[in-house]
């Protein structure tokens, strides 16, 4: 019949779910499932360490950096709600269903998400050493100093409108105009 965690998880926490995100029923139970499996501690939150153990994100150069996002809410543990809203920025739209978009699956939460990606002393803005930094996770020693340091200044002068050498988040916004974010940031989630 169901599995334990389609009972742990209530009819009316469905639905909110569901209202709030934009998943399916059965993406909601079977995102729950795996959820449980993860929560080591059997205590209905996960902590980073939990979040780390996910191979997906063990070997993802931005692993760290994905993790500190669901961790944006309360620096302790995630409950699911809380999971279920970061998952939902990455839920991808297809055209059937555009009316049906969640304000945590709009173009300008998956910019904030990304955003925040760089930023990474959380103050709004992405400065060189912001840029810098991130790019080294990404392409670790693959591409010398003076390489990346191009890259973070060209970056930074095409998108900086104000000059002070950094990226405010409207800069950020219409530096990725032209990309298909909505694609780009989506994961196909159980079916």
């Amino acid at each position: 019949m169901g599995s334990k965690s389609s009972i742990m998880l209530q009819d009316e926490e469905i639905e909110a779910i569901q209202n709030e995100t934009g998943f399916s029923r059965n993406q909601i139970v079977r995102l729950y499932s795996r959820y449980t499996s993860l929560d080591k501690g059997r205590n209905g939150f996960l902590s980073r360490e939990d979040f780390l153990r996910i191979p997906e994100l063990a070997i993802n150069p931005l692993g760290d950096r994905i993790v500190h996002a669901f961790f944006q809410e309360n620096n302790d543990d995630v409950n699911f709600k809380q999971f279920m809203r970061v998952l939902a920025r990455f839920r991808p739209i297809k055209s059937r269903d555009k009316d049906i978009v969640s304000p945590l699956n709009s173009r300008e939460e998956k910019l904030r998400f990304a955003f925040k990606m760089y930023d990474l002393d959380g103050d709004n803005k992405i400065a060189r050493e912001e840029l810098l930094a991130v790019l080294h996770m990404m392409v670790g020693a693959n591409i010398s100093e003076e390489q990346l340091g191009s890259i973070a200044d060209r970056t930074i002068a095409e998108a900086d409108e104000d000059n002070d050498n950094m990226i405010s988040f409207e800069e950020f916004t219409k530096a990725m105009d032209r990309v298909d974010v909505e694609q780009k940031m989506s994961i196909r989630f159980l079916n």
